[in-house]
């Protein structure tokens, strides 16, 4: 438990500055992250489910999660967080060992329940993160919880306004213990700018690898202020375009 304890304060230590955590699925696109240059990772839900052949959305089981989240953790020596989507209907203290047992040191859980076509209430989302933070605590691990929110990317479940919403959550999840936020789909930099200036905790933001973010490349997103930044599943969707490029004169 000591080397996870000290790839999670490694790994929260890089948010001081803003640190780019590409997204992972298996242990060769883990592999040739690091060996790019990248100092720690995350595993995308998204793709991993895809390469499982399972659809986004919580329809991998969570064995099939964890398994896939050990192949990448086992075939790298960098600190790995992972996308966890809402738990998998798991209680905190499960998620969180079955996590540690993987060797990821990093996890992001968002407020859409997909098993129920819902999302959860905001201080039903922030007691969960609480659960979540006090589990890790007791294992001796900071595990730097990403706290996301669907408020901009599914107004249809809360039915308020989608930027009221993202900051009351985000304020919320910091409260309850999380140690960064990701405010998914903000549509416009003054969105994004509502909630880093409701908050102090580390923001991350989405990217696509060529075209940028909602404010950007990576200078504009310094200057703007967040100090996360993740692919989702854009990294793949990039890499399947340009095989098909490559192997499309040989179809």
């Amino acid at each position: 438990m000591s080397d996870l304890a000290s790839k999670a304060s490694a790994l929260l230590a890089m948010h001081d500055d803003l640190v780019v955590l590409p997204t992972a699925w298996d242990a060769w696109s883990a592999r040739t992250l690091v060996d790019a240059g990248f100092g720690a990772l995350t595993i995308g839900s998204h793709p991993l489910a895809d390469s499982l052949g399972h659809a986004d959305g919580e329809a991998m089981t969570p064995d099939q999660a964890f398994e896939g989240i050990a192949r990448v953790v086992a075939s790298v020596d960098v600190p790995v967080s992972a996308d966890l989507e809402s738990g998998y209907g798991l209680a905190p203290e499960e998620l969180i060992e079955r996590l540690l047992a993987a060797g990821a040191v990093g996890l992001n859980v968002e407020d859409t329940v997909h098993s129920e076509g819902r999302m959860r209430e905001p201080q039903e989302h922030a007691d969960y993160v609480a659960g979540l933070r006090a589990a890790a605590d007791a294992a001796g691990v900071d595990v730097v919880i990403n706290a996301r929110t669907d408020a901009w990317a599914r107004p249809e479940l809360h039915g308020a306004d989608a930027t009221e919403q993202a900051v009351l959550r985000m304020r919320l999840a910091e409260e309850a213990g999380a140690r960064s936020l990701y405010p998914v789909k903000p549509p416009s930099p003054e969105a994004l700018r509502a909630v880093l200036d409701a908050v102090s905790l580390p923001v991350n933001v989405t990217a696509h690898p060529v075209q940028g973010s909602v404010v950007g490349g990576l200078d504009e997103i310094r200057a703007f202020g967040a100090r996360r930044v993740s692919y989702g599943p854009l990294l793949q969707a990039v890499l399947t375009e340009r095989i098909q490029e490559v192997v499309r004169a040989w179809a």
